[in-house]
């Protein structure tokens, strides 16, 4: 009796040793699963560019729009300084907020591009913006431009183009245009990926969050993006703004629920200024 009692605890010692080692392995997948879900997450918010790079990348991209003036005929600013003045200083006025991160990091130049059928702004890492004169001539207030500009210096800002284009083009690829080693092909393709960069829907919920929270410490109504939307969502045709920014339905009604919920500074602009400046354009 006694050895068949050693026998029948050997056997089941080992039985539950197996359970054990059956358990411990069920317990490493669900550990594995959620670092790999965590990793997966978690690579969305990492940018494996350096702010160095950014700025790298931008003054290569912002090179090739100086000489492509076939595809983005930059209006010269002689003749055009009240202009350029104009939106320079709703830029500066962002800029001097207190909240924009990067504000000392990168360049912050500001180009308006000649044409009048483009509703569109975008901008480059480190910081490079462009304004297209089709919509500043769209806009009817210094609030509605400045709430456009805010939603674009946030892009920039928060680093997006290099996260969102990492996915597309690759780091190697980014990595060599941003230090000259790339083909005329990658540059110009990562050329039209910049000025026409579909970002993601976080992304762009992002920026208009933070346009808000640049725009509240301005003169500008902080809430000055939405008026951007509502007019286009009222258009006849589908500008071409829409067509690389996503623009969901809720969309104005997030902009001014977060302005509201903040403290801000009541607008001080009127649109007088804004009306001549667009004149200046004709």
């Amino acid at each position: 009796m006694p050895l068949e009692l050693g026998q029948d605890y050997k056997i089941i010692n080992t039985l539950i040793k197996k359970i054990m080692n059956i358990r411990n392995f069920f317990i490493l997948i669900i550990v594995i699963a959620a670092l790999t879900s965590w990793h997966c997450s978690s690579l969305k918010k990492i940018n494996l560019f350096s702010i160095e790079d950014d700025k790298a990348l931008g003054l290569q991209v912002s090179n090739e729009i100086q000489t492509a003036s076939s595809e983005y005929p930059l209006l010269l600013e002689s003749g055009n300084q009240e202009v350029y003045t104009y939106i320079r200083n709703i830029t500066n006025n962002i800029l001097n907020s207190g909240n924009v991160k990067h504000k000392d990091d990168f360049a912050w130049q500001v180009k308006i591009i000649d044409d009048p059928e483009t509703l569109n702004a975008f901008a480059t890492p480190g910081g490079y913006i462009y304004v297209y004169t089709g919509l500043i001539k769209f806009l009817d207030s210094e609030d509605e431009l400045a709430g456009v500009m805010g939603h674009e210096i946030a892009h920039a800002d928060l680093r997006h183009s290099t996260r969102q284009m990492t996915s597309s083009y690759g780091v190697s690829t980014l990595l060599a245009v941003a230090t000259g080693n790339a083909s005329d092909g990658a540059v110009q393709q990562v050329l039209s990926g910049i000025t026409s960069l579909k970002f993601s829907r976080n992304h762009e919920t992002e920026a208009d969050t933070y346009s808000v929270n640049y725009l509240c410490n301005t003169k500008y109504d902080a809430a000055g993006a939405a008026g951007f939307f509502r007019k286009i969502s009222g258009s006849s045709s589908t500008p071409q703004f829409l067509s690389t920014h996503p623009n969901p339905d809720n969309r104005v009604e997030n902009i001014e629920k977060k302005a509201a919920a903040k403290t801000c500074s009541p607008s001080t602009t009127t649109v007088t200024e804004h009306n001549r400046i667009k004149q200046l354009l004709k």
